[in-house]
């Protein structure tokens, strides 16, 4: 068995630099040249997952296939290679020191005092080589969240620098920092770059590839000035400028020669290796950068002010955009400020709606307006996870009549749960509690919009969510009108909605924009864009 080669990509000067699109990019180049890749996250925050994160301290929370809440960066991964993540592609400071506190209430360490090292770094190298002992995987990248410097990450970059020793030629370290311009002096300036090699150097690491994120294009003399500074070929040192969209990343940084020099290091022979296959990927890009004409879309949704708490649901609509020959105009609309007389100003002149979804009370009446004005007006409308329950409920306050129809989460004591935890959903859950976790089957009723979407009747979709459809209602829907077009196999749960009178109606209980790449865009956003643009 071949030996897995391990690349780290650290980062430096600022957060929100780009290290997991940076990840994603060389992933998806080496990928390209036929390597078999994963990406993995470590995050420093003690929190043992992304989970119980407010959207507006962390951005999205993104769910993989075996049920686990993790970065948003894996939704980055997935997109870029076509991949589906796990549970071991995204690690935090709280998983490991639980996994260690386990170990010792168990008396594994047999009575030695437990210590960060060896104990909490050997736990980390353990989760970082999980991956790569499968034997899967040619080169598995692990981006270490944080900047360095953070005292949170320093077990983290610890770890490395005795992996570097380790594995030798078997692993690579990438450095993302950040040359700012100074407007005033009109220069770039490299000292704080050389400051964050200094400080990762003194914590034992010497980078073996510098990308330099910037502003403006950087100069060869300053390149070598960093090399010389930072003890890097300067043939190691390349810039990351501002792209038109993260999707041309993997092509700048192809010019760079990002994946030549990281393959030369690693020790393969660049001469027999294949050249990067990114035809369908550059068709793609050309497809987004050349589309003229416009698809308005609002996203209505209770954490709008922060543009990550919908990252995924963005780039969904984005693919299907350019597959469209669209560009993408989305108006992300706070919910809470939706009301009965300024929803014509507010979603007047759209091509689609979005419902977002969301958990708790507030912007949920918002919500509901603008359901009321998509279904009355004709308007094409998607409704994802508490979207589709916010259709429900308004379908069944305003078509059936039931004034005060609500979810027993919103209010306990409604009359008319419409959504509810039911018992059904008890009996198919991956995890314990009642939180549906991860991918769950799913069976179309042949004839109706779903299975035209899909082109076949079995699908499987990813899930985060407690409350359900309450099943007692589904035949006096169904009479009004509304059908429930996609059922759990095993429970019979609803997972799909859509109105049989409208354009384009549907609400889908799952999180289809999980499952949405470059080369693959789901096909229900593709549905939900066309019907957008159809006159």
């Amino acid at each position: 068995m071949k030996e897995t080669k391990y690349i780290f990509v650290t980062g430096g000067v600022s957060s929100s630099l780009g290290k997991g699109i940076i990840a994603a990019s060389l992933g998806k180049l080496l990928q390209a040249r036929g390597f078999r890749v994963t990406n993995q996250k470590f995050d420093p925050y003690i929190n043992i997952d992304p989970g119980t994160l407010n959207p507006y301290e962390h951005g999205e929370c993104y769910v993989t296939v075996d049920g686990h809440e993790a970065d948003l960066d894996l939704g980055h991964y997935e997109r870029f290679l076509n991949i589906e993540t796990h549970r071991a592609n995204n690690i935090t400071t709280g998983r490991i020191y639980q996994n260690v506190i386990n170990k010792e209430r168990r008396g594994d360490f047999l009575g030695k005092t437990v210590q960060v090292i060896p104990h909490i770094t050997d736990e980390i190298k353990r989760n970082i080589k999980i991956l790569g002992n499968k034997g899967e995987y040619d080169v598995v990248i692990t981006e270490i969240g944080g900047t360095v410097g953070d005292i949170e990450s320093l077990p983290f970059i610890e770890s490395v620098r005795q992996l570097k020793w380790e594995l030798g030629k078997n692993c690579l370290i990438i450095h993302l920092t950040y040359v700012p311009f100074l407007a005033a002096a009109k220069e770039l300036k490299t000292k704080p770059t050389q400051h964050s090699v200094k400080m990762l150097q003194e914590q034992g690491i010497q980078p073996d590839i510098l990308v330099l994120r910037a502003e403006h294009d950087i100069p060869m003399d300053l390149r070598k000035k960093v090399a010389l500074f930072c003890n890097v070929e300067p043939t190691a040192v390349m810039q990351s400028i501002d792209a038109s969209t993260i999707y041309r990343v993997p092509l700048n940084m192809q010019k760079e020669g990002l994946d030549k020099v990281a393959l030369t290091k690693m020790g393969y022979d660049l001469t027999k290796l294949p050249e990067p296959d990114l035809d369908k990927w550059i068709e793609f890009v050309e497809k987004m950068e050349g589309a003229t004409e416009v698809v308005n879309v609002a996203l209505v949704g209770k954490y709008v002010q922060l543009q990550d708490a919908y990252k995924s649901i963005s780039e969904a609509l984005m693919h299907a955009s350019a597959y469209s020959n669209r560009k993408l105009k989305l108006d992300m609309i706070l919910s809470d400020k939706i009301t009965p007389e300024n929803v014509e100003q507010k979603l007047g002149k759209k091509d689609a709606i979005l419902i977002a979804p969301g958990f708790g009370q507030r912007g949920m009446e918002g919500k509901f307006t603008a359901l009321r004005y998509a279904r009355e007006n004709n308007v094409p409308c998607l409704g994802i996870c508490m979207g589709m329950q916010t259709m429900c409920i308004e379908f069944a306050r305003n078509v059936l009549g039931y004034e005060d129809a609500n979810s027993t989460e919103i209010d306990p004591n409604t009359t008319h749960n419409i959504v509810d935890i039911m018992d059904e959903q008890k009996n198919i859950l991956n995890l314990g509690g009642s939180m549906r976790l991860g991918a769950y089957k799913c069976k179309l009723k042949k004839g109706s919009r779903a299975y035209q979407i899909y082109g076949k009747e079995n699908i499987s979709e990813r899930h985060r969510h407690r409350f359900e459809f309450n099943n007692k209602y589904k035949e006096e829907f169904e009479n009004a009108g509304m059908i429930c077009s996609g059922l759990n196999e095993e429970s019979d749960l609803v997972e799909i909605v859509e109105l049989k009178s409208h354009k384009w109606f549907v609400g889908v209980q799952f999180h289809p924009e999980y499952s949405s790449t470059v080369v693959n865009p789901h096909p229900l956003f593709c549905s939900f864009i066309k019907a957008a643009i159809e006159k």
